[in-house]
């Protein structure tokens, strides 16, 4: 909650002028009982006399004006309460746009080893839920808080004004009232703060289901997805349920002890208005001083549990906020007017786990030009190779250099422009292919794309679609096939036009016609170019300037194809297992 209050300090000006207006508003509407307490005095005073003999007349011009008066300053409180809302609800507007916008510029400066340990519907149901309950707080419970404050304050003052006796007692009900808050809210927090987490979590498993519901049912996993979706929907059930009875236990508690003050002030106000130590007026206005007492503090006590929420979802909130960010920026980046493409790895060591290091002093020299392959079992560190390369991650020790340069010299925005990727998960968005295409330079022009595509192998088949080039890919890419999506990724990237290319073999799931288009777009990309290439199939690999062998992180062995094969060492070993399995299949 302080951390939110320290957020909320830009707006402190906005806010003071809330106050004013809500305290303005608050001390029109308490003034005003008072002030028709003498016209009810006047009456009865007037009716008395009738009855008494003593007065023919009641002064009806008096209280005439009495309820002129009286009504104004409901007007003003009315007017005031107005502007107060309208100012507020900007400011809680403000503050939710502008949570949600440092939480995208977190997200950017975010780690990917933090998205590759968190769930995706995590981060949404901060970005969403966990927002918008925030902005509903601040919205309706501030300047409530406001008002209720006041309105204790002011009430106070006035009963007191009226009768110091009558006062203490209905000062009674609070020490009560405040053990019975504090022994609910105490319950109360920790349902809440687990609600939140649930909420989470809940839907963090509906997007993930969703997002991979063709693999959950190819292996009949809807009775697992259902248990586990009920374990966390169970869960959020009885955190929900508890933290809303407990809060909802608080209205009716608050009003039962409100009605004991209320029953305890009305015997003493009898007893003292046949004393006449009181006029019948100021028991009416203190009666409705006392409902104005007691409906503040209920609302405060009912805020409470609205602030608990407010603090469970500001807790989480914050907590992404917190987490570690990026390595910062060079403060004065290196900018290459042309890139010649030479990459060298320097003695480079890196683990995600600190205690688990997975490359260990890696070193190579790679020329303009080249064709890099990289080759290993699974979980030998090709993958973390190219994600080193483009800063997805920071090494631990040692350097890689681009034309001589450190790659920490770059920002990372203009080193990433440096590269091409082309990726075994070819990814599309929802978008027309044109779109898609053009988002390897977003500046470029239609022909641009049109050329682009071309010497992708992609135009062919794109003027066949019944849209062409304006066909809308669905969220999943369904209505394209996997080898066109391939070609339309190669097709991006020949718009980009990068100096050095990663090129994760990407037809493994295409049939050998799709095969042939794509390998000869990937061979027409490569040219001129940079090339790394993760290999998989090793028979794709032959005509490599340079193959890379890894092993358990570390590169085992290097050469051409021919000289690896003439050493008979681990590389000859997975050539000769793939090309022994080919002709068992």
């Amino acid at each position: 909650m302080l951390k939110l209050i320290k957020y909320l300090s830009s707006y402190k000006i906005l806010i003071i002028v809330v106050m004013v207006f809500a305290i303005a508003s608050t001390v029109a509407s308490i003034v005003g009982p008072k002030i028709l307490g003498k016209a009810t005095t006047k009456l009865f005073e007037g009716v008395l006399g009738k009855i008494a003999g003593t007065s023919t007349t009641i002064d009806f011009a008096y209280i005439e004006n009495i309820i002129i008066q009286t009504l104004s300053l409901y007007l003003v409180s009315t007017l005031f309460g107005y502007i107060q809302g309208w100012i507020m609800s900007g400011v809680s507007m403000d503050i939710t746009y502008r949570f949600r916008k440092d939480i995208a510029a977190k997200i950017n400066r975010m780690p990917l080893k933090y998205f590759d340990g968190t769930n995706q519907g995590e981060v949404l149901s901060r970005v969403t839920n966990d927002v918008d309950t925030l902005s509903q707080t601040l919205n309706q419970s501030m300047t409530q808080i406001i008002t209720s404050v006041v309105t204790v304050i002011g009430v106070l003052v006035m009963m007191f004004s009226i009768s110091w006796m009558m006062t203490l007692v209905s000062l009674l009900i609070i020490p009560l009232s405040m053990v019975i808050v504090m022994l609910i809210v105490r319950q109360s927090q920790k349902y809440f703060k687990q609600q939140q987490d649930y909420l989470g979590h809940v839907n963090g498993h509906v997007e993930e289901m969703y997002g991979g519901h063709v693999v959950m049912k190819a292996f009949s996993g809807e009775a697992r997805s259902v248990e586990k979706f009920d374990t966390y929907n169970n869960t959020l059930y009885s955190s929900a349920w508890k933290s809303q009875f407990l809060s909802g236990m608080m209205m009716p508690v608050m009003m039962f002890i409100g009605n004991l003050g209320y029953v305890a002030v009305s015997i003493l106000g009898g007893y003292l208005a046949i004393k006449k130590t009181i006029t019948i007026g100021d028991i009416q206005a203190f009666i409705q001083y006392v409902r104005s007492f007691t409906q503040p503090i209920t609302q405060l006590a009912n805020i409470s549990n609205v602030l608990q929420q407010t603090a469970a979802a500001a807790e989480r909130v914050f907590e992404f906020m917190n987490e570690d960010e990026e390595i910062p920026e060079s403060s004065e980046p290196l900018t290459l007017q042309s890139v010649n493409g030479i990459v060298e790895f320097k003695n480079v060591r890196f683990g995600y786990n600190p205690e688990k290091i997975v490359i260990k002093n890696f070193s190579a020299v790679i020329h303009p030009g080249q064709k890099i392959a990289i080759v290993g079992p699974t979980g030998a560190g090709k993958t973390t190779i190219v994600k080193l390369l483009m800063r997805f991650y920071d090494i631990n020790s040692g350097a890689i250099l681009v034309d001589g340069h450190n790659i920490n010299d770059f920002t990372r925005g203009d080193l990433r422009c440096l590269f091409g990727m082309v990726l075994q998960d070819a990814w599309l968005y929802n978008g027309t292919i044109l779109e898609n295409i053009r988002y390897g330079r977003m500046n470029a022009s239609d022909e641009e794309v049109y050329a682009a595509a071309k010497a992708a192998r992609v135009d062919h088949f794109v003027r066949t679609l019944s849209d062409g080039y304006n066909l809308v890919l669905n969220e999943e890419t369904t209505n394209i096939s996997q080898g066109q999506m391939q070609l339309l990724t190669i097709a991006r990237a020949f718009l980009a036009d990068p100096s050095i290319l990663i090129l994760d073999e990407a037809t493994s799931s295409v049939d050998t016609r799709t095969e042939v288009l794509i390998q000869e777009a990937m061979d027409n990309l490569m040219r001129g170019r940079t090339s790394f290439i993760i290999a998989h199939r090793l028979s794709t690999i032959r005509n490599a300037n340079l193959i890379l062998v890894m092993n358990e992180g570390d590169i085992v062995e290097q050469g051409s194809h021919e000289e690896l094969l003439a050493h008979g060492g681990f590389y000859a070993e997975l050539y000769n297992s793939q090309f022994e399995s080919a002709l068992v299949n």
